[in-house]
């Protein structure tokens, strides 16, 4: 039986896994693509990591022993970072091997580069498990949905964030101890700050925009907001009116154009993604010739993200010479919709003085930037008021001109916090 060997950059938490799971699948992988699939050489530097790959398999710290063997021919790199990862990635594709990554950081910012370089050679570059683990959101981009048309993606695609405020809504705690008990569990990074600053869902967000669209976009084109500023009262004033707050990655067709960003807001309770709790992530697409369409699963975690490694392996063992997936798929050239023309709601809330006149200044410049109010909440602190709005569908510029000028209003007593809503509510 043909044998197709894999050499294997990295054997950390996701690395291992892949080194698992060829093991113990090794008849199911054979039955799907008719041919031996085994692991044939790691680059691993660290000697503990070194000491769990299994025996029999030729463990290096030289990637040259992985691009010259003539018995490898799929490079999985899951070294992670841009450099060295990128030269690795290179020097296999010149070389003639297909590379399947899971490196989001690194495809967002040269992912083109090494598409090309891919096509170039006439090999294969696969990158499921860059985007939302095992949730095969690429693939049916990529495949299924590749003439469809799609209009907008919504995705929670970090589930630390989403396990944080998911974690906020159900007990009511703040964010700083909300987050240190996700890192106790293992759902946050020591150095969590590219999950909760909004970087990794950005990354991610630039690629699967890129596919969905059919037009390049990059980690520096797409505007991104953590979850640092969201409070344990926003979240509350949330809950009371039907809404729940989440990390989205939000790309969408408008005018022909592009709008990616990743920004916190609140989906209302009747919306598929309300229910996606926890560390898990979904990613909603819609289209006019499919209408809407969610997929749903672990969104991270070594076992998962392995095996979206191992379907990327499998899909390139059956891929036949001259598949339309060699090439990136990036043919247009579309622009960016700016954020300021886009038409968003709006949660607010204000601390106030508690005197006479205030909701009417307020909602006298809100009247002049042509912004409207659809509801109101108004409670009593002592000397100050709370006031908390949701506003009706108006352009970002306007809006954030409207905040400015409420915000130096001497009745205001600190800064205003704000948060998008997304869906359609009826609240």
């Amino acid at each position: 039986m043909e044998k197709v060997g894999i050499g294997l950059l990295g054997y950390g938490t996701v690395g291992s896994g892949v080194g698992r799971l060829l093991q113990a699948n090794a008849e199911a992988i054979r039955l799907a693509t008719g041919k031996q699939v085994e692991l044939r050489r790691v680059l691993e530097k660290n000697p503990d990591r070194a000491a769990l790959v299994p025996q029999g398999v030729a463990v290096t710290a030289d990637f040259d022993d992985v691009v010259s063997d003539p018995e490898i021919h799929i490079v999985v790199e899951l070294i992670g970072g841009i450099e060295p990862a990128r030269t690795f990635q290179l020097a296999a594709l010149k070389a003639g091997k297909a590379v399947v990554t899971a490196n989001k950081q690194l495809l967002s910012q040269h992912g083109a580069e090494l598409l090309q370089a891919a096509q170039d050679a006439h090999t294969f570059l696969r990158f499921e498990a860059s985007a939302v683990g095992a949730v095969p959101v690429i693939k049916v981009l990529r495949e299924s949905l590749a003439a469809a048309e799609v209009t907008s993606i919504m995705g929670i695609v970090n589930g630390t964030t989403n396990y944080i405020l998911s974690a906020m809504a159900d007990t009511g705690a703040e964010y700083a101890p909300t987050l240190k008990k996700a890192q106790e569990l293992g759902f946050a990074e020591a150095d969590p700050s590219e999950d909760v600053g909004g970087k990794d869902a950005a990354a991610k967000m630039a690629i699967l925009a890129s596919i969905a669209f059919h037009s390049r976009v990059r980690l520096g084109d797409v505007e991104y907001q953590g979850i640092e500023s969201i409070t344990d009262a926003d979240v509350a004033h949330g809950k009371s009116l039907g809404l729940v707050p989440k990390l989205l990655g939000v790309a969408k067709l408008l005018d022909g154009r592009m709008n990616v960003r990743v920004y916190p807001c609140f989906i209302p309770n009747e919306h598929p993604l309300a229910g996606v709790s926890g560390a898990y992530n979904a990613v909603f697409l819609e289209s006019d010739s499919f209408d809407k369409l969610m997929l749903f699963g672990p969104g991270a975690g070594g076992t998962p993200t392995a095996s979206a490694v191992i379907g990327d392996v499998i899909s390139i063992v059956n891929t036949a010479p001259g598949g339309f997936i060699r090439n990136c798929g990036c043919y247009k050239d579309l622009g960016f919709y700016p954020d300021a023309e886009v038409v968003s709601r709006f949660y607010l809330r204000l601390h106030v003085a508690d005197e006479p006149g205030v909701l009417a200044k307020v909602a006298g410049l809100f009247g002049e930037e042509g912004v409207s109010m659809r509801s109101m909440l108004q409670t009593g602190q002592e000397e100050a008021a709370e006031l908390v709005l949701v506003l009706h569908p108006v352009k970002e510029a306007a809006f954030l001109r409207a905040l400015e000028r409420i915000a130096a209003l001497s009745v205001v007593r600190a800064t205003p916090s704000f948060i998008r809503v997304e869906g359609d509510y009826a609240g």
